[in-house]
């Protein structure tokens, strides 16, 4: 029986995939990446072959979304499987941020992890760290490895914060016990604390050799870049903005590489193209908009050189690549004068629109917020082509627990729903209904679109761009969607319990064997 029949077999009728049937699974998640960044997608100035390349031999979205406006909140529901309201703290976290996803919360990565997968996180991490206050010249825990990863070399928060370091496994890669580090968000560190004193952008402004930034970001200078929040010593832990992207593929390869032999789960999360930009030398002026725009080409170098290395060691045919971001662009960000000249994500930049046809972008409640490129190969099971399927990444967790028969333990994942179908092609509908969060809380019920505080409402099929808010023409539409938006935002469980979107997919949620714990190992 071909591998592709076996596969729907076993899923049909509910019996454990074997480990030769597990597929391995890569997500490759951009940092501020637009609709509009990527060629596929529409961009005319920066080029992306590599990403281009993928999407010819896979699945292309249009109507895929991440699940906030912004990288935290984003981050905690693709892992997560809940809308990120329904905790405190899962705004933007600070560089000092303790843990935000808990220990006892079953992610994605315990899906995978739970059904006999080798798990890493390899990048940009900003979910918080430890559960008290964080000391970064010892073990730092709990951390990614209490959520369901093997293995993490990550960056702590983001590349414009302190401290500017990689950690592996919990702790500080190549640190000097003799320059320990001190940190501080908003305080100057005094002279008679030990380590590595850098300047202070706002005392030694001629410090600051790449360009300038807002006062937030203009305290600790590194690498010539000022950072948000303060610090000492650590001198050679520091990372080089320049080989972000290189560190990060080493350590991606060298984890596919190792495990290759038995399926693994891969979340490479990408710094790219999150401000500061300050890409190496070898992709600048590749692309027609400046540092931003060479900054992306590197995540497609990044992107492409992965997944060579995939096909390289013949894992093409069963490893599921998806290609998306975590959250809609912006251009100046943090004040970072890298060349743009429109402050965030209002408009285009250049002749440049980063959303593509849609609204707004970081930060923002329009569909340019959260509407991502959304890309998915798994050649011979997944025809190529083109969706536009509503989709969006809250429904990851349950719709890979269906694929590997993993059950999602009561109370948990409470808003994701499995929609396998829809990620590779069979269901061309994908959910009725999603929620797109922000400042400003958003609902989608197929074409239809509402933004709460102050009310708007819009037909997508007609008005792709956000430009006619019918709030006031269309009362009755407007009190039903926001009747419905206040239902999702009052029920504990939203889009897992009370009114649901349709499911389709492989199995069902909570369907499976074993729970948390169970299955191959535990954690």
């Amino acid at each position: 029986m071909p591998f592709a029949s076996l596969l729907a077999a076993t899923l049909a009728c509910g019996t454990p995939l074997t480990a030769a049937e597990k597929p391995n699974v890569v997500i490759i998640y951009g940092d501020d990446v637009g609709y509009g960044d990527v060629g596929v997608y529409g961009s005319q100035k920066i080029p992306t072959p590599h990403i281009d390349r993928i999407a010819s031999e896979g699945l292309r979205f249009t109507d895929a979304h991440c699940a906030a406006s912004t990288c935290t909140p984003s981050r905690y529901s693709l892992l997560a499987g809940e809308f990120p309201f329904r905790k405190k703290g899962t705004g933007i976290a600070n560089g000092l941020a303790n843990m935000i996803i808990a220990p006892d919360q079953f992610t994605l990565a315990d899906v995978f992890h739970d059904s006999g997968y080798q798990t890493a996180v390899i990048g940009k991490w900003h979910l918080g760290l430890d559960d008290e206050k964080l000391d970064w010249n010892g073990h730092i825990k709990p951390g990614p490895e209490a959520l369901g990863f093997d293995h993490h070399f990550i960056i702590p928060a983001t590349n414009d914060r302190i401290p500017t370091v990689y950690m592996e496994n919990g702790r500080v890669v190549n640190l000097d016990p003799g320059d320990p580090i001190t940190v501080s968000r908003s305080k100057r560190i005094p002279a008679s604390v030990p380590g590595t004193t850098y300047p202070d952008a706002r005392l030694n402004p001629e410090a600051v050799t790449a360009y300038a930034s807002d006062i937030s970001h203009a305290k600790t200078v590194i690498n010539g870049i000022g950072r948000i929040g303060y610090m000492k010593g650590g001198k050679r832990a520091l990372f080089k903005d320049e080989d972000i992207a290189d560190d990060l593929v080493r350590e991606a390869s060298r984890f596919i590489r190792q495990h290759k032999d038995r399926p693994f789960f891969l979340f490479f999360s990408a710094s790219d193209i999150h401000a500061p930009r300050w890409p190496h030398s070898r992709f600048r002026g590749k692309s027609k908009h400046g540092l931003r725009g060479d900054a992306m080409v590197s995540f497609d170098w990044s992107a492409g050189t992965l997944v060579a290395l995939i096909d390289e060691l013949g894992l093409k045919d069963n490893t599921i690549v998806i290609v998306t971001s975590d959250n809609g662009p912006v251009y100046i960000d943090g004040g970072y004068l890298d060349g743009c000249e429109t402050i965030r994500s209002n408009g285009s930049d250049r002749g440049h629109d980063a959303s593509g046809i849609y609204r707004g972008g970081k930060y923002l409640a329009y569909e340019g917020g959260t509407r991502v490129p959304t890309i998915i190969r798994w050649p011979h099971r997944i025809t190529p082509g083109t969706s536009g399927a509503l989709l969006t990444q809250t429904d990851f967790l349950a719709s890979f627990a269906a694929l590997v028969n993993q059950a999602i333990p009561d109370g948990q994942a409470r808003d994701s729903r499995n929609y396998f179908n829809t990620l590779i092609g069979k269901d061309r509908q994908g959910a009725d209904i999603i929620i797109e969060h922000s400042r400003r809380p958003a609902i989608r019920k197929k074409h239809w679109k509402y933004i709460a505080k102050p009310a708007e409402l819009y037909d997508l099929s007609q008005d792709p761009g956000e430009q006619n808010n019918l709030a006031e023409s269309h009362p009755e539409k407007t009190s039903e969607m926001s009747v419905l938006l206040e239902k999702y935002l009052r029920e504990p469980g939203g889009q897992g319990s009370g009114v649901r979107g349709r499911e389709s997919g492989v199995g069902s949620r909570g369907s499976g064997v074993g729970s948390r714990g169970s299955g191959v190992g535990g954690r």
